[in-house]
């Protein structure tokens, strides 16, 4: 391969000729070959969104000369249309706070520009990355930063396929209102529920842990840019950092704002622990409902089996015929992966010492992995899975009108202790509930088909009063 050399604070590196990545990048390149994986798109997009709302800004205040200025720009609008997307070499694990991913981005807007303005790769006659992309800016408040916007993107695509299963599984409550089963506690037969109702309540459930997002989406929204190096705003013009904001508002209609605080928005990670603590909130509910739809599902035969998803694949490479709720078992796998991602988050925003947290890389890549997984598994399990669901009506009202739990209802008339000599005595000579009443001659037929009736069972009131 053919090299260029450049030069740096530590001295001589060489660089692929070709490459717009300049020594900082190719360093790091060398030293951090540690997962095989570049920065997701998203974070890419984030990054020189930002550096391109800030070259507009120093532009625009005459601090940058406007035919530099307008060919970084350029060369922003070419990254961001999908150009130079593999001049991104640096490893997600790299060093601290993100200086190698900063330094890239600075390098490839550098040496693009330079070429726009009619000069060669690595020359950096008159566009250079550190004093002109980095103008006024250090990786310790446009790391932060850009991870901000990376996940608050990310949440953009993450929101619509959240809200469809919502619907997905609201849809399945109205269809399935009418069929009568029995309710579960302690995985023991209970009193009589709908299975529209269950359906339902899977909806609310969902759509209640979707606020925390919703409030972590907040937070993201403010930013540090213009802290710097500290915080304390060293060699940024007093509007600029507001100028930057109001361009990001502009570019992604999404209403960042400016921390009211630069020591605190860089010291603080606290946004990115309202991610994850919304990501794992969602998580933890969507886990219980995906793991009822598998007990639901069992069987067909010899488990609850009152609903049926839909076959995606065969279920084993011995057993024919066998299928499993592949679906709802892939989901759990990565509910499983995103909360792990959660913790990193939360271990990574407790390191942060002094006026600095540099485990930034780690939590982007978390922030990064964790909302495009979720996203992916969302959209596939609404389409293949929840979309699809059917219910055996006749199964689930075998099991309301054989509950022993049914006796519940005679609890107004004959009392605890006496409703429970009932189940008793049912479940020992495996007989109905009713047909115990009637042995017994405890209530009449009038007042027993009142007391039992199933449309009466499942909402507030006492059946039969």
């Amino acid at each position: 391969m053919d090299y260029r050399i450049e030069k740096d604070s530590l001295g001589e590196v060489q660089v692929p000729s070709n490459a717009y990545w300049g020594s900082q990048a190719e360093r790091s390149r060398n030293l951090f070959r540690i997962s095989g994986l570049t920065e997701h798109p998203k974070m890419i997009d984030a990054y020189i969104l930002l550096k391109k709302a800030c070259t507009v800004a120093n532009t625009d205040l005459g601090l940058l000369d406007a035919e530099v200025g307008n060919a970084i720009v350029q060369a922003a609008d070419e990254i961001l249309s999908g150009k130079l997307r593999d001049q991104f070499p640096v490893d997600v694990f790299h060093m601290g706070a993100g200086t190698s991913l900063n330094m890239n981005c600075n390098e490839v807007l550098a040496n693009r520009a330079e070429e726009i303005l009619g000069g060669g790769l690595g020359t950096y006659q008159r566009v250079n990355p550190n004093d002109h992309p980095n103008y006024g800016q250090s990786t310790n408040d446009t790391f932060p930063s850009a991870m901000r916007i990376m996940a608050r993107l990310m949440l953009e695509d993450l929101f619509p396929v959240i809200d469809d299963l919502i619907e997905a599984f609201a849809a399945k409550g109205v269809e399935f209102d009418r069929i009568l089963k029995s309710a579960r506690t302690h995985l023991q037969d209970a009193v009589p529920i709908r299975l529209g109702q269950e359906f339902t309540a899977y909806a609310v459930a969902l759509r209640k842990s979707r606020r925390w997002l919703e409030q972590a989406a907040q937070e993201l929204e403010e930013l540090g840019i213009g802290g710097s190096a500290a915080g304390t705003g060293l060699n940024t013009h007093p509007d600029y950092r507001a100028k930057v904001v109001e361009n990001l508002r502009e570019y992604t209609g999404i209403e960042f704002r400016n921390a009211p605080d630069l020591r605190e928005a860089m010291q603080s990670n606290l946004a990115m622990a309202s991610l994850a603590a919304g990501l794992r909130i969602f998580c933890q509910e969507l886990t219980r409902v995906s793991n009822d739809l598998r007990l639901l599902c069992s069987g067909p035969l010899t488990g609850i089996a009152e609903i049926v998803l839909p076959p995606v694949q065969p279920g084993s490479s011995i057993m024919p015929g066998k299928v499993n709720p592949s679906m709802a078992e892939n989901l759990n796998i990565v509910l499983y992966q995103v909360l792990g991602q959660c913790s990193s988050i939360d271990n990574c925003v407790m390191a942060g010492q002094l006026e600095l947290n540099v485990m930034m890389p780690g939590m982007a890549f978390s922030a990064q992995f964790a909302l495009q997984v979720l996203t992916n598994t969302l959209a596939t399990f609404t389409e293949n899975c929840v979309r699809g669901i059917k219910a055996d009506a006749e199964r689930c009202a075998h099991y309301a009108e054989t509950s022993p739990s049914l006796a519940t209802a005679l609890n107004v008339y004959v009392g605890y202790k006496q409703a429970a000599e009932v189940v008793k005595i049912a479940l020992a000579e495996k007989k109905s509930i009713p047909q115990v009443v009637r042995e017994k001659g405890l209530l009449d037929e009038e007042t027993l088909k009142k007391a039992l009736d199933p449309a009466l069972l499942t909402e507030p009131g006492i059946p039969g009063k």
